[in-house]
Parts: C-alpha cells; sequence; structure tokens
C-alpha cells in the first residue's frame, strides 16, 4: 500500500514558522512533523511514500534527502509553480498510483496512532471507492453520514451552512481527521480538475458512489495547525 503525504500548503495559522519554514517540519519533541508521519506509516508496513512541496520546497527535498526518506521510499510531487490543494494535488501524483490499488492520504499536521490495517479492512469490507476517518469530536465543520455510514454532505456547525449531496435530515455531523483511504478508480470518476480540495471532490462524488465513514472516536488524534497545538502534540506523541 502507498500514502501519500500533503506537505504543500502556506501554513498561514502556523505563522511566524511558515514564514521561513514548511510547516511540515515544524518540529514536535525533537522530530519534524513530516518525520513523525513517515515513522507512522512505517509502523504499519507503508514505506512508499509520495511528498508533494510548494512552500519551501527545497527544505523539504533536502530533509528527504539528507535523512534518506527516514528509511522509506520517498517521492517528491512538485507544485512549485501553483499550489494545488488537497484535491489538485493528489490528481497531480495519479501517476504513482497503479490500476485499482487502494491508498492512503494525510495531511502533514495531523498526528495521530489511527490503526490503518482496520481502516483498510473497513474499506474493503465496505466496497468503498474512499473512505474517510472521523470522529466525534467537536468541531466546527463536519462531514454528514446517514445510517449506512455514507457520506451524505457537510455542515458548518457555528454558520449552519450546509452543503448537501443526499437529502438526510437524520444525518449524523462527524469530525475527518485529515485521513483517507481511495481507490485509484477515484481519477476515473472524478471531474474536477486544477486547483481544488479533496472535500470538494467528495462531495461531488458522494451521490453516485460509495463513500463511507470510518470512526475511531477512541485513538489519539491532533491537528498541529497552529503554534499552541504544539505543546498539546508534545503531550500526546513522545
Amino acid at each position: 500500500m502507498k500514502a501519500m503525504i500533503f506537505c504543500a500548503g502556506l501554513g498561514t495559522r502556523f505563522k511566524p514558522w511558515t514564514d521561513h519554514h514548511p510547516k511540515a517540519l515544524a518540529l514536535v519533541n525533537g522530530k519534524s512533523l513530516l518525520q513523525r508521519n513517515v515513522e507512522f506509516l512505517q509502523s504499519h508496513g507503508i514505506y512508499d511514500v509520495i511528498v508533494n512541496v510548494h512552500h519551501f520546497p527545497d527544505q523539504i527535498e533536502d530533509a528527504v534527502y539528507n535523512n534518506k526518506g527516514w528509511g522509506s521510499n520517498i517521492i517528491i510531487s512538485d507544485e512549485r509553480n501553483e499550489v494545488l490543494e488537497t484535491g489538485g494535488g493528489l490528481l497531480q501524483a495519479r501517476a504513482h498510483f497503479a490500476n485499482g490499488e487502494n491508498f492512503l492520504t494525510l495531511n502533514a499536521d495531523i498526528l495521530t496512532d489511527l490503526n490503518i490495517p482496520q481502516f483498510l479492512r473497513f474499506h474493503e469490507e465496505e466496497k468503498a471507492l474512499i473512505s474517510l476517518a472521523v470522529s466525534t469530536r467537536k468541531s466546527s465543520r463536519c462531514f454528514l453520514f446517514n445510517e449506512k455510514k455514507q457520506l451524505t454532505g457537510w455542515r458548518n456547525l457555528q454558520t449552519g451552512q450546509e452543503r448537501i449531496s443526499i437529502e438526510d435530515p437524520t444525518a449524523t455531523p462527524l469530525a475527518f481527521s485529515g485521513m483517507s483511504i481511495l481507490n485509484e478508480r477515484f481519477f476515473d470518476v472524478l471531474e474536477l480538475t486544477g486547483k481544488f480540495s479533496l472535500v470538494d471532490a467528495y462531495l461531488s462524488l458522494a451521490a453516485t458512489q460509495p463513500i463511507r465513514g470510518f470512526e475511531h472516536s477512541h485513538e489519539r488524534w491532533v491537528d498541529v495547525g497552529r503554534p499552541e497545538s504544539v505543546a498539546v502534540a508534545e503531550a500526546l506523541f513522545a
């Protein structure tokens, strides 16, 4: 199984670090977010990793080269000319995924101990095109799922804004954890091009494709999206 770690973002919430560095190289207990996620993937037997770069790309490339990929085979997907967001970035990396294979995507600023084999087993048992890691934690923006765990839409719980793919007033809001498993067939049904987010892609496909929610509320998870989140992450991950 392969994985893609999204590292191309500008990291505006993580200033002032990101004025001079990519967020993926921010340190948590002496290890960068990128290294921690590479090692997390290794702990589940995943050693083939694609990393996209845009913001201070040379720093990420140097870190990968100087550390010999921390023991993994890391391929750089170059977005120097334009940051393509998560969806566009994944689409640009399409050639690295084999026909019909399942692969994992994750955001570089997420740290978790989610059980990837369980996640993959759920994905396969549900015969899903896409499976989204979600939890019951508090979040202002959530995906909506029906009783069959099918994605039905998205809601901002603070403003009430909604994007509905399947009408279901009983759908349950769950917070997205920044990790997905996709089958390579995703690229065949995707109609979006250029710069777009995976959230947009998922919502555009939810009415016609099996997109399931995998709940992992009992596992550790932290979004290291802001400088104040580092202390939280360091308390959770040695």
